[in-house]
């Protein structure tokens, strides 16, 4: 049936600027700890670090909050970094064999990190007989000699280039050839079999002339630069893996594949030395695994460090991932879950010292790092200020909270320090201290709190751009789990051999998958949460400052209520712990409902003011007084043909019938539907005609879209009785003079009930009610026409706002809601949002995303945008993630669309499912398992790294001639187009959007918002991005387009400082 196109008046300007000064779309950092890490550097000047990704990422980290990323053009591994010391400049080999020299650039006391130089090395023999340069084979080492101006390339041809660091282009006439090596080699070892590639380039510390060139048969050589000779030959016949040269230069340690290790005098007076001094095997005399790294550090007090990674008896413990430190007499291997990439130490490097003093020990991981204190006895582990790892177990869920009390950020604070605590003779700190965090201190804190597969609930300060770890909440404990919490190597006695000690958090194996948190929810004013798991659990904690010993109350609800024909062939629920159980200071459970049949908990909320709890499964919902410990209500949702709702999340069996009747239904509406679009035989003609009358339109006339045709769903689909949302609300349901509490519940049918709960008022003064029995009474059900899943039910008070949180009305600290004018209920299925009057329930507006947009809704909340040119404005909002990865913000209640951004890929399907909104336009998502993306939908609430370095060398301005003339980011860190900054700086001045400090800020209360009605904004149905930001898209390997330059106008509405970082960006991993 064809649609009538109703013309409409086009957007109002000062809306559009208005709507500017509002929103704007920015990803601004990511939280965790970066994914797939190939490579490490460090600046014993500047005290950063720099991490390289497999997809060609580079980071740097100072500081807590001194974070700078960048990302090569074509996404390679990076293989190697190395750190000009002080210089703010870092040199990167990919396995493209391409070099790389990217800068920290300081400009109006801000920096950001800028690619300056490229060079890419050809990797196959060169024939040219126009050059002088030996032909040139892949690069296996890079050394940065000290005078900070060359760089030595080790090949595998077993050659030795140099290179000049101004200008990225190799020297002739100073490559060292293995011909000119093999001169200086006695004939019966020349006659031997190649020196093969170059495995390690060492410089000496005092005297930057001298280079140690190890290759790949074990032959050791010191070559003078100014001399151009071989000083000194060490000759090896074992496989070298690494080199080490002592501070003084008088010894070498070698590394070898065979794991052993040797020791060689490099201050002898022969120029060959034949043998080395020592040679050990650490963990031998059976076969072991290569040592792949080793270094010396002496110390003044005696007994110096060698510190080796390898080296495992091959056949016993060939698959640990160990990384060795031996003192004197005392060795520990430190015992690791995943692959050891690189190590470094932090010591020393000023000439005048004669000891090194190593501090600290870094070690980078597949998916962490770990600092332990050298300083201290015992080695203990350094808490991390960032790079946490998120996921040191699966993470299933994630949720925010925003404006955290003080009181209560104190106590999780103490909880966490009790868990963790340090010892009393420690005095090392985080070693990484290098940068200065230029971001103001955030006026309110923030809470991301992450459910994992363990049965585990982390609290992380989630306020700026440094994700902190505080407090971890463990609910394993509770239950008698298949396999039980002992840790083999801890409990090994004193004389085993190897000394293994366990380090590192990162455990991806659970005791029992039915732990799993699937929801959490948090009341900030009372300290008390809800966690529910996998099996049906829901625990009822609350947060105590000291230990205890308490028995925890059971009780089951039986969602099915007795209906016959069901039989649940899921997974078992979990066994409870019986008797008094020890809880640390923390959260501690208080109740423990098991849902029956033991499904997966699929929505929870939580009601603190009048007790009670309310969680719903795949077969209905119910509702417990946690005060009197006491179910309230149990509602199935099951159809009576929803049999696959029977057989849970870890069952594979299907039903082949079911299977089938649904195939035969799709094949039928698809030819059904082609029947339909073949009868229209003038769609061209009308096509024609809609252009043609287009063109007879004025431009500043809007048109509305043609809506699609949107099936409705039937009524026995599977899993049709999943409750996807919960919510309580204080609102009028029976009549329009008495308002009381609701219980609102939305079901993956399209069905929505609403039950009056009859809740004793607390008395007078009094935060507790009394005890007495609460009751549910059905009131209203509503069922949708197309029979969407309902994703999220809101109430909105009569001034169309949503209504506060438990408690905070009742302690002032949110504008009381109007209890007067006639409330609304907002319900959003994945097709349609919805706004219906209360308490006769009749749709008063509605926008169908579905129809207009052609996508479907994953992701709602509700979100206050603060204005950037008024303190005093701000408007609530309704914002949306669709299953294309598009955020769409609407106006509230009118429904009315304002902006819609390119946020996540459409194929990340798991990073649309992470999605979480916060109260004040920001959100997160997982980019990686490892990694969250952190993006703002505000312009003014943005949190991004501001940050400055203290570089001290003398700048040359005559190498800018040779700087990359692109920025190096074309797209988001998982692929997606996005906001592009170009290498330019900001003016100087902070714009209002980064004034009020790095998180999220607090809001003007509702009592000074304006009271201009949002009903009244006309506006377009899709508005683009106008931030004032130039993008990139690819439109091919050598080819980029620029878009038309943003008005200055649309710059000075919307300010932005481009300092701190460049957007991180590079291709999605696999979905995980």
């Amino acid at each position: 049936m064809m649609k009538f196109r109703f013309r409409r008046q086009g957007a109002d300007p000062q809306r559009e600027k208005l709507k500017q000064e509002l929103f704007a779309f920015h990803k601004t950092v990511e939280h965790g700890f970066p994914n797939q890490p190939s490579a490490l550097a460090f600046d014993p000047e500047l005290r950063i670090m720099a991490i390289g990704t497999r997809s060609g990422a580079v980071r740097i980290y100072g500081a807590p909050g001194v974070e700078f990323t960048g990302l090569h053009h074509n996404a390679a591994t990076v293989a190697q970094m190395h750190f000009l010391p002080g210089q703010g400049r870092l040199l990167t080999l990919l396995d493209d064999n391409s070099l790389h020299l990217w800068e920290i650039v300081p400009h109006n006391g801000c920096a950001h990190l800028e690619e300056m130089l490229s060079f890419q090395l050809p990797s196959r023999p060169v024939f040219d007989g126009a050059s002088t340069l030996p032909s040139l084979s892949r690069v296996t080492v890079v050394l940065l000699v000290a005078d900070g101006n060359r760089a030595a390339l080790g090949t595998e041809g077993g050659s030795v280039f140099f290179l000049n660091m101004d200008t990225l282009t190799l020297l002739e006439g100073q490559t060292l050839a293995p011909d000119e090596v093999l001169r200086s080699l006695p004939d019966d070892y020349r006659c031997g079999k190649a020196l093969g590639p170059v495995e390690s380039l060492q410089g000496h510390l005092q005297d930057p002339s001298k280079i140690l060139i190890g290759y790949s048969r074990g032959l050791l050589v010191i070559w003078s630069q100014t001399a151009h000779c071989v000083e000194r030959v060490f000759l090896g016949n074992q496989q070298l893996e690494s080199l080490c040269w002592e501070r003084s230069g008088s010894t070498v340690v070698s590394s070898h594949s065979d794991g052993s290790y040797a020791i060689w005098p490099a201050d002898s007076g022969s120029s060959l030395v034949l043998q080395p001094t020592a040679a050990t095997m650490p963990y031998g005399p059976f076969p072991c695994k290569a040592i792949n790294k080793i270094l010396w550090r002496n110390c003044e007090s005696g007994g110096h460090f060698i510190i080796f990674s390898g080296g495992m008896p091959r056949a016993s413990y060939g698959d640990r991932h160990c990384v060795s430190v031996l003192q004197a007499e005392t060795l520990v291997t430190l015992d690791f879950t995943s692959r050891v990439i690189d190590f470094f130490t932090v010591h020393s490097t000023l000439l005048e010292d004669e000891f090194d003093d190593p501090q600290a020990l870094a070690v980078l991981l597949e998916e962490e790092l770990v600092v332990l204190d050298l300083q201290t006895p015992g080695w203990p582990a350094v808490p991390a200020p960032y790079l946490a790892p998120l996921h040191s177990s699966a993470i299933t869920c994630s949720a925010h909270v925003a404006n955290v009390p003080a009181k209560l950020w104190a106590r999780l604070v103490s909880s966490g320090e009790q868990q963790s605590p340090q010892p009393t003779s420690s005095t090392s700190s985080w070693p990484i201290t290098g940068g200065q965090n230029l971001a103001q201190e955030p006026s309110q804190r923030g809470l991301l709190l992450t459910g994992h597969e363990d049965g585990t609930v982390r609290f992380w300060d989630a306020s700026g751009v440094a994700l902190r770890p505080l407090y971890k909440l463990s609910t394993a404990a509770l239950f008698q789990t298949d396999c039980e919490h002992a840790d083999s190597l801890a409990q090994a006695a004193e004389d085993d051999w190897p000394p293994f000690r366990k380090v590192g958090c990162f455990d991806p194996y659970s005791d029992d998958p039915r732990l799993g948190v699937q929801k959490v929810a948090l009341c900030k004013y009372t300290a008390r949460m809800v966690v529910a798991g996998t099996a049906g659990q829901v625990l009822v904690l609350e947060l105590s400052d000291v230990p205890a010993e308490q028995a925890v109350s059971v009780a089951s609800m039986d969602l099915l209520q007795d209906r016959e024909g069901f039989t649940w062939k899921g997974h078992d629920q979990l066994s409870p712990s019986t008797g008094p159980l020890p809880w640390p200071a923390g959260f501690q459970p208080q109740v423990l409902v098991q849902c029956l049949p033991p499904a997966a908990i699929t929505a929870v909320t939580l009601h603190t003011e009048w007790g009670l709890v309310a969680f719903g499964t795949s077969h209905g919902f119910g509702v417990f007084d946690y005060q009197r410990k006491s179910p309230v209500l149990a509602r199935c949702t099951l159809h009576p043909n929803d049999s696959l709702a029977m057989e849970g999340p870890l069952s594979r069996v299907k039903s082949l019938k079911k299977s089938l009747r649904q195939s035969f239904r799709r094949i039928r509406k698809s030819r059904v539907s082609g029947k339909k679009r073949a009868v229209n035989a003038s769609s061209k003609l009308q096509e024609a005609n809609a252009q043609l009358a287009e063109q007879a339109y004025p431009h500043d006339v809007e048109v509305t879209p043609v809506q699609r045709r949107i099936e409705p769903r039937s009524a026995d689909d599977s899993l049709s009785g999943v409750v996807r949302c919960l919510y309580f609300a204080d609102t009028f349901l029976r009549d329009a003079v008495h308002h009381g509490p609701t219980l609102w519940a939305g079901t993956n049918s399209g069905s929505v009930f609403a039950y009056a709960l009859e809740v004793p008022a607390a008395a007078t003064g009094s935060e507790k009610r009394p005890e007495q029995a609460v009751e549910a009474v059905l009131g209203k059900e509503v069922q949708l026409m197309h029979r969407a899943p309902v994703v999220a039910v809101t109430v909105l008070d009569g001034r169309g706002r949503p209504l506060p949180e438990p408690y905070e009305a009742s302690r002032d600290l949110a504008q009381a809601p109007d209890m007067q004018g006639g409330h609304a209920v907002l319900i959003a299925s994945e097709e349609q949002f919805k706004v219906f009057t209360l308490p006769k329930v009749s749709a008063k507006t509605k926008f169908k995303l579905t129809a207009h947009e052609g996508c479907r809704v994953r992701k709602v909340a509700l979100a206050t945008f603060a204005s950037v040119a008024c303190e005093d404005y701000a408007e609530t909002c309704l914002a949306c993630l669709t299953n294309l990865g598009d955020v769409h913000v609407f106006s509230v209640p009118g429904l009315r669309p304002q902006v819609h951004y390119s946020c996540i890929r459409k194929e990340d399907i798991s990073g649309i499912a992470s999605c979480v909104f916060t109260r004040h336009g920001q959100g997160f998502y997982l980019i990686s398992p490892s990694e969250f993306e952190r993006f703002s939908l505000s312009a003014r609430n943005i949190t991004e790294p501001l940050c400055s370095l203290d570089i001290r060398w003398p700048r040359d301005t005559t190498c800018d001639s040779y700087r990359l003339q692109e920025s190096p980011k074309l797209s988001q860190a998982n692929g997606t187009p996005g906001i592009i900054l170009a290498p330019r700086s900001c003016d100087g001045s902070p714009s209002p959007a980064r004034s009020k400090g790095a998180g999220d800020t607090l809001e003007p209360s509702e009592a000074t918002l304006s009271p201009i009605s949002m009903d009244s904004a006309t506006s377009a149905d899709t508005t683009l991005d106008t931030t004032g930001d130039v993008t990139m898209e690819d439109e091919g390997p050598d080819r980029r387009t620029l878009s038309p330059p943003v008005p200055p106008q649309a710059l000075q509405r919307n300010p932005r400082r481009i300092c701190g970082m460049w957007r991180k960006m590079r291709p999605t991993p696999a979905p995980f």
